[in-house]
């Protein structure tokens, strides 16, 4: 392994490559439906609408250079990117914007169409997150720089509120679409991912399973009084 890339030998790759481009493609649709219902975001997602409504670019182009963007930060908290890392960073974006081309225009359907959708996406959500961490072939761009920051004092509870509110907020500023469907997404996708990664996991590769401290807590998991971080995993 190289200090910038952690992957594992091609015969694990391998064996993991179909349920992690199952998994993201999943997530880019979820976040396709959820975005044409139009009646709220995920933080990130509200970010990326307010940044596309002012600039033209489609909401997946942004979510791509925004995930780019956000890989840098990982070069001075010296985290190293997986192939998960880089498949997220660009597949879920741009399926989300050839989804977007077929449904309907952000909130222009009806209320029961703008509702199927919303229920659609959030459902979809949990199986595309948990097929794309239980590849474990790396964590998602904004993933690292939660882990990385946590290492560095702050607890994961806290860098994770951080960053998920400053995306939050800026997003607004800018005219990202907050509402139901931002708050129904915080509540069910911990729950939908957990109940999918269990059935979807397939380990840690062999070489890459984390550390186990002598308080029982491994490296890569968040603090024992930390539960585990579904919100931005998938994305």
């Amino acid at each position: 392994m190289s200090r910038l890339f952690a992957i594992p030998p091609w015969l694990e790759v391998r064996r993991r490559l179909l349920p992690l481009i199952t998994g993201l493609v999943l997530c880019g649709v979820a976040y396709g439906c959820i975005v044409s219902a139009g009646l709220g975001l995920d933080p990130w997602d509200v970010l990326h609408q307010g940044i596309s409504d002012r600039t033209g670019i489609p909401i997946g182009t942004v979510s791509v250079l925004v995930s780019f963007v956000v890989i840098l930060g990982w070069i001075p908290l010296r985290q190293r990117l997986g192939l998960g890392t880089v498949l997220n960073a660009i597949l879920i974006g741009l399926t989300m914007d050839v989804v977007l081309l077929v449904l309907p225009e952000p909130g222009s359907g009806s209320t029961l169409q703008r509702w199927g959708l919303l229920v659609a996406g959030l459902v979809i959500a949990g199986p595309g997150i948990g097929m794309y961490i239980g590849a474990r072939l790396g964590p998602g761009p904004r993933d690292g720089i939660m882990t990385g920051l946590a290492e560095r004092g702050p607890s994961i509870r806290v860098v994770r509120t951080g960053i998920e509110l400053t995306a939050l907020a800026a997003g607004w500023a800018l005219g990202g679409t907050i509402g139901i469907g931002t708050l129904l997404f915080a509540l069910s996708v911990g729950p939908n991912v957990q109940f999918w990664l269990a059935r979807l996991d397939l380990g840690f590769p062999p070489g890459f399973e984390p550390v186990v401290h002598p308080d029982g807590h491994h490296a890569d998991d968040p603090p024992p009084d930390v539960e585990p971080d579904f919100t931005i995993s998938g994305s």
